[in-house]
């Protein structure tokens, strides 16, 4: 009995020792307020300057009142994913070389923002279609809910996520550059 009593309070020590290694990487994988506040800004803005431009690039393409609506969406979706994605990006990869920092922020950056505009878009897509909708609460309802966002997912990823080309890939390589040099 002696023994898996000492046995279990080494478990234990061992994984607060492992909770608190990870907490204390979680708060040092913090960007700087200024970073965040500057980088959410400058992410959100050329994002949706990239969309718009798209569009109003495209040939009859519809009115400039949906053109600014789509890229608000876009504005929206980055704006709401750079400090996840740097956070993220520093988490996974704190202390290691400048490429692996790079590619965790690319890859961070990239996902989260077209999952957080894909958000964005499903949500805007379920106001819209709500009108036609059951109750809250029954189960039609929860039907129609998880099928609008579903099929608003998947509308976004054929038709929305070209928008984020050529500016908003080009930007990826720049803020990721920038967040893998993100002091420390």
């Amino acid at each position: 009995m002696e023994g898996s009593a000492s046995l279990q309070a080494g478990w234990a020590r061992r994984l607060a020792a492992i909770l608190r290694r990870v907490a204390t990487r979680l708060r040092r994988a913090v960007p700087t307020a200024g970073a965040s506040l500057v980088g959410t800004l400058a992410w959100a803005a050329v994002n949706g300057l990239g969309a718009a431009l798209v569009l109003l690039l495209a040939r009859d393409w519809q009115t400039p009142a949906n053109i600014r609506e789509v890229a608000a969406i876009f504005v929206i979706g980055s704006a709401i994913s750079f400090f996840p994605a740097a956070w993220l990006a520093r988490f996974v990869v704190a202390g290691n070389r400048f490429e692996m920092r790079f590619a965790a922020a690319f890859l961070a950056l990239g996902l989260v923002t077209m999952l957080a505009t894909t958000a964005v878009y499903a949500l805007q897509y379920r106001l819209y279609y709500a009108q036609w909708h059951e109750p809250f609460g029954t189960i039609t309802w929860a039907f129609q809910f998880v099928f609008t966002g579903l099929s608003a997912a998947y509308q976004f990823a054929v038709l929305g996520l070209r928008l984020f080309f050529p500016v908003g890939f080009v930007a990826l390589f720049a803020f990721s550059f920038w967040i893998a040099r993100m002091p420390r």
